[in-house]
This record gives structure tokens, C-alpha cells and sequence, in this order.
């Protein structure tokens, strides 16, 4: 346990853990494009306690622009709380008097796991572009080393929103007897068309920026791709939101002014916003990361066609909550729909459940009484059931 209670609500001060492992000379994290890594760092952060028989630990997979800082401070005068801290405490969804929360920064990532800001130890340089293609399956192999590291037999649930839904699925596919459930939230089984596009449009708008350099901007006092990236995130953020959202914060607002300027201005409230959005992005976020992550993204196809979904299916055994919202057109309910039938098709055991919501794809992140209560019923059931197996989870 690192963290160290604030409130009766909070996790308090936490801190974000290091550990690097493959570091033994003699063993590497095998990729599926057929590179290995080693050694590979790993940052984490974990809440609560972990009960006597190990049966209490819950893995949580973040979204794209993620990290392992879940819940809680990094210090008192921290401005900001982890992305999922209104669901993540006592008495919250993820109880931490209940349960014992794991949250890692993604291999590929730029906050403390291996990614391509890292270091290659065969140059002495930051890897840049010649850090190896990677997976969500890459990402899951990488946490699972991770878990076993923890020596926890087995999690009672891998649960993510958005990317980390498609990781938390993962999990249930490759490593079927080392989870009791996944949690699907706000994500879908393959990315759409659409979905693609958006994402190699903000690659090519990262990967134009003059100072890009083909991947090549890290060392003191060279200029990174910001604008590149910053437009990125607000073509991305477009979509995490809905436009019933925008439309009853923003509507047609004008942005500390009176009057249309007739030029080029930010004269919208909702331009500012976007604007805002991309300026604080680039503080805290990799552009070569943006890259990877969003192409191993694209990539996720777990089912492909009825033969190789059902061999894939076969050894899946964990019990699975999909969970949706009305409003998410960037992963829209009917790719929530498509992975129920298609595990009911196949006799497996799952519970879908949509909420209506006008935030669009980020509902995941925001406090909804139905929503957190569904969420928190699913994992209250599932460890009931663990202490008392003869109880059914229905």
C-alpha cells in the first residue's frame, strides 16, 4: 500500500512506484510485431489494502492520455487529484476498504513506463521512432508481468474506460484463468473507420510539425512538435465529447468579448476551450507516445472473423460487465452491442448495461449516481461470491 488517507472520501497522498523488469539479463518482453524489450521499467500506483489470500486486487487499465495516477495526491498543494478519483476510495465504485487497486502507466507511455522518451540502452539515447510497434496485447503482456511480479495469483477484476477497456478484454483473452471478471466501459471490440481516420489525421498533424524531426526533438533546449500535438488533442478531444454536451456548455458564446472580431480571433467560447485543451496537453504528454499508442489502437482486432473468434473464445472464462453510454459517438453503443451478442453467441457470462449521458465518450470519467452504482453492485457481488462460492453473480 502506498497511500495514506486524506479524508474519509480520498486516498490521500500517494506516491507513484517504480519497477523495472526483464531486468535480469536473461529474460525480454517478446512483442507481437517480433522485437523483445528489456530491461522495461513500469510505473505504478496501488490503493487499499491486499487481503490475506490475494483475492482482493483490481487492475485498472487507463485511456490513451492516462497514466498510472489513478486516484489521490502526489502532495498536499497538488492542484489536481488522479483521473478516476471520484470512483476510486472509500466507500467509492473501487472501495479501497474493500479492495486493493493496481493502476500502471501503458508500455509506450510518457509518465514513468518504457516508451519511446525512454532511454534505449544500446544508444544512450532516447528511442524516438526506433522504439518497437507495439499492442494492446503488448500493453497487457507487460502488466501480467507486472501483476506476477506483485505475486498475486489472481486479480478479482481487470476493469478499464476507453483504451483501457480494450486492455481490460485483453486480459480476459490471453490470460483467461488469471481474473474472476472484466470491466468494459465506454469502449468496443475494434476501432471503426472513422475512428482510424480521426486517429491518422492527428499523426499527420503531429508528424508535420516542422519541429518533429522524425521523432527526433528530446535534449536540452530542442523545440518539440507542441503545436503538432496540440492540435491532435483538440481533433481528439471533438470526438470524446457529444454535441448535446458542447451545445449546453459552449452554444454559440462568444470569448471575453462583446462583438464578432471579423478576423482570425478565438471568438468562440468553445475555440478558447479547444485551445486550452491542446496548450496543456503538450505540457504533460509525448508526441512520439500520441504516435504509438494511437496506431496500437487501430490495430486491436481481437475478432476478426467466426473461426479465430472462436478459438480465442474458447478458454475465456471470466465474467464480463460492458458497460456504455448513449451520447459516446467515438465508440457508439452498438460496438458495445456487437461484443455481447457475440460472447452470448458463445455461451459466455455477460452483463451490458447503457446510461444515458450528455458528456459523450468521457461519461466514463464523470460522476453518475446509476452509472458508479452499477459499477459498484458488479464488484460488491463478484467479491461476495469469492468469499462465499456458492453464491451466484448474476
Amino acid at each position: 500500500m502506498n497511500a495514506t488517507p486524506a479524508t474519509p472520501q480520498s486516498v490521500g497522498i500517494v506516491q507513484t512506484e517504480y519497477v523495472d523488469l526483464f531486468s535480469d539479463g536473461q529474460t525480454s518482453l517478446a512483442l507481437d510485431c517480433g522485437a523483445t524489450l528489456a530491461p522495461v521499467r513500469v510505473a505504478y500506483e496501488t490503493y487499499g489494502r491486499l487481503n490475506a489470500d490475494k483475492s482482493n486486487a483490481i487492475l485498472l487499465c487507463h485511456a490513451l492520455s492516462g497514466n498510472a495516477h489513478a486516484a489521490g495526491r502526489h502532495h498536499e498543494n497538488d492542484r489536481k487529484p488522479g483521473w478516476w478519483d471520484n470512483f476510486i476510495g472509500p466507500g467509492k465504485p473501487f472501495d479501497t476498504d474493500r479492495y486493493f487497486v493496481i493502476c500502471s502507466n501503458n508500455l509506450g507511455g510518457c509518465d514513468g513506463s518504457t516508451g519511446p522518451s525512454s532511454i534505449n540502452p544500446a544508444t544512450g539515447r532516447p528511442f524516438g521512432l526506433s522504439f518497437p510497434m507495439i499492442t494492446i496485447a503488448d500493453m497487457a503482456r507487460l502488466q501480467k508481468a507486472l501483476i506476477d511480479h506483485l505475486r498475486i495469483p489472481q486479480l478479482m477484476a481487470v476493469a478499464g474506460g476507453s483504451m483501457g477497456g480494450m486492455i481490460a478484454l485483453q486480459w480476459g483473452l490471453d490470460f483467461p484463468d488469471a481474473m474472476r471478471a472484466v470491466v468494459v466501459i465506454a469502449s468496443t471490440p475494434r476501432l471503426s473507420a472513422q475512428n482510424i481516420a480521426f486517429n491518422a489525421v492527428a499523426r499527420q498533424a503531429i508528424m508535420v510539425d516542422p519541429h518533429f524531426n522524425g521523432g527526433d526533438y528530446y535534449g536540452e533546449g530542442v523545440e518539440r512538435p507542441v503545436n503538432g500535438l496540440a492540435l491532435a488533442r483538440m481533433i481528439a478531444h471533438i470526438t470524446y465529447l457529444s454535441e448535446k454536451g458542447l451545445h449546453e456548455k459552449f452554444g454559440r458564446q462568444l470569448q471575453d468579448r462583446k462583438q464578432l472580431s471579423f478576423g482570425f480571433e478565438r471568438d468562440f467560447a468553445v475555440e478558447s476551450y479547444l485551445h486550452y485543451q491542446g496548450s496543456t496537453f503538450v505540457k504533460k504528454f509525448d508526441a512520439n507516445t500520441y504516435l504509438y499508442i494511437t496506431k496500437a489502437m487501430d490495430y486491436f482486432d481481437p475478432f476478426p472473423d467466426p473461426e479465430t473468434t472462436a478459438k480465442r473464445l474458447l478458454a475465456f472464462n471470466a465474467r464480463l460487465l460492458v458497460i456504455s453510454f448513449d451520447t459516446d459517438w467515438r465508440f457508439d453503443t452498438s460496438r458495445s452491442k456487437e461484443l455481447v451478442k457475440m460472447l452470448n453467441w458463445h455461451r459466455k457470462t455477460v452483463t451490458f448495461e447503457q446510461f444515458r449521458s450528455i458528456h459523450g465518450h468521457d461519461a466514463f470519467l464523470i460522476d453518475d449516481p446509476h452509472y458508479m452504482e452499477s459499477l459498484s453492485s458488479f464488484l460488491k457481488r463478484l467479491l461476495s461470491e469469492i468469499r462465499h462460492p456458492k453464491v451466484a453473480l448474476t
